[in-house]
């Protein structure tokens, strides 16, 4: 899409993490990258250097916040502060991932909430936006005392699974894979126009192993589980098992928008009864893990490109929540 004349100008600037989705957001909007780079001294700390004027500009900086996630999170920091610095006129973090979501509450006597903390790292450092996708939890937009937007994953996986499946769909159901993500598990499958299941992981006493009770008929279905990210792996592999095993299931399909993919995740997928995992390129493929055939990656790069040509331009964002 081509920008029209405004009286500030783009930048596009991209944190280590995944320059290659950076890249193809400027291809989709029609700038270039921002010249930058970004090193560390030899003690670790991060050094940042813009090569170009920022003063005045909208200024959009993209990191996702994956392995290693304080290191990444400190170059955004720093990348806030240098455009705060250098007079820029807005700057936006745009946070495929946003790290420490899933410490969003005290689940017990003692424990921070870190995704506040983050929060309020951003905001200190400079950030006037934030641009995410799919936050573990929606309410993590209140620790923010600026705008965000929470762009939703799933339109790219309707859109994959309508083309996938077709119109033979009476024997497909979506499940959520825990209790957690029932909510964000149904919103899906009304997209779809499919019914919802849940695996539901419960210890009937202590020390004993988890059992999966299964609410929702599924015998004989194709199932696609559905998450906002896939860690470990651990609790899609066992309810992926589950399903088979005690629902009667045929197949399982899964999808997720961030695939962090972390300690023996691949292994655990290509051992699996899942017969395809889909996940956006919010964050990158291991670089330390052999090829998974069953992993599949859409990109996220044109709903970004979208949702920042929309904020540079002032128009409302609110059809890409829809």
């Amino acid at each position: 899409m081509s920008m029209p004349y405004q009286h500030k100008e783009i930048k596009i600037f991209s944190g280590n993490a995944n320059i290659p989705f950076a890249e193809d957001v400027c291809r989709n909007i029609g700038v270039r990258l921002g010249d930058s780079t970004i090193t560390a001294f030899s003690d670790g700390e991060v050094s940042v250097s813009l090569y170009e004027t920022v003063r005045g500009a909208d200024v959009f900086l993209i990191q996702t916040t994956s392995i290693p996630v304080n290191d990444h999170l400190m170059e955004l920091l720093i990348m806030i502060d240098a455009c705060k610095r250098a007079s820029a006129g807005r700057i936006t973090a745009v946070m495929p991932y946003l790290c420490y979501s899933r410490q969003d509450r005290k689940a017990k006597s003692r424990d921070p909430i870190s995704a506040k903390l983050v929060a309020n790292l951003i905001m200190s450092a400079g950030a006037d936006r934030v641009l995410t996708m799919d936050l573990h939890a929606a309410q993590i937009q209140g620790f923010f005392d600026i705008p965000v937007d929470n762009l939703f994953g799933s339109l790219l996986f309707t859109e994959y699974y309508q083309h996938k499946f077709g119109g033979k769909t009476d024997d497909i159901m979506v499940v959520s894979p825990d209790i957690g993500s029932v909510a964000r598990a149904r919103m899906f499958a009304m997209k779809l126009g499919l019914d919802l299941a849940i695996v539901d992981k419960r210890r009937e006493k202590a020390n004993q192993a988890e059992v999966m009770n299964i609410i929702g008929s599924v015998e004989g279905k194709r199932i696609i589980l559905f998450d906002d990210l896939v860690d470990t792996a651990g609790s899609l592999c066992g309810a992926s098992q589950a399903l088979i095993e005690i629902g009667g299931a045929s197949e399982v399909y899964a999808c997720a928008s961030h695939g962090l993919l972390s300690g023996k995740a691949i292994e655990r997928i290509e051992a699996s009864a899942i017969k395809e995992l889909v996940v956006s390129d919010s964050i990158p493929y291991p670089k330390d893990k052999p090829q998974c055939d069953k992993i599949h990656y859409l990109s996220a790069a044109p709903l970004f490109a979208e949702a920042i040509g929309r904020i540079y331009e002032e128009v409302s964002i609110s059809t890409l929540f829809r």
